[in-house]
């Protein structure tokens, strides 16, 4: 179970947007370069972003390059689940090989979703509660195997704890 406060993004975030190029230097110091994750656009958030919050985006969230940079940093400064109407393709999987939740809602009430409303989201029944407006949404449930990497934290743990791909 996830719970945190929203901050809202506009259709197509990038990848640019998300760890902009001008920071590349520090792509071996994740921590750094959190400290500027979505400053293009959101000058706000890298520096007041806490701890379990979540971001709501719009269509196409994540398009761009392949950088696996980008769900990283993200999850370095502490969100907890990114919820959008759809993701670039290579972002949502880098997202879920880091462990780093990615929910498509589409057009199912996530325009309803305001800045700052408190949400809980629930991966394995696929139920977004907007505790601030007593609303509930539902996603596709992920599969046993999604959940299963979601929860160890990534692709990498998980194959550490299981010695490969079994479940």
């Amino acid at each position: 179970m996830l719970k945190g406060k929203v901050w809202k993004f506009g259709e197509n975030i990038s990848t640019d947007h998300i760890a902009p190029g001008r920071y590349f230097h520090l792509r071996s110091n994740l921590p750094e370069l959190a400290k500027h994750v979505l400053e293009d656009s959101r000058e706000d958030f890298p520096k007041n972003v806490e701890k379990g919050d979540i971001i709501v985006g719009g269509k196409n969230f994540g398009l761009g390059s392949s950088r696996e940079h980008a769900p990283r940093i993200i999850k370095v400064a502490g969100v907890s689940c990114i919820i959008a109407k759809s993701f670039a393709r290579i972002f949502y999987r880098n997202s879920i090989n880091i462990g780093l939740p990615v929910i498509e809602l589409k057009d199912n009430g996530i325009d309803e979703i305001n800045e700052k409303d408190l949400l809980e989201i629930d991966t394995e029944k696929g139920i977004v509660l907007n505790l601030t407006q007593n609303k509930k949404y539902t996603f596709i449930p992920f599969p046993d195997f999604i959940n299963a990497l979601l929860e160890i934290g990534g692709i990498d743990k998980y194959v550490k704890k299981y010695n490969g791909y079994g479940v």
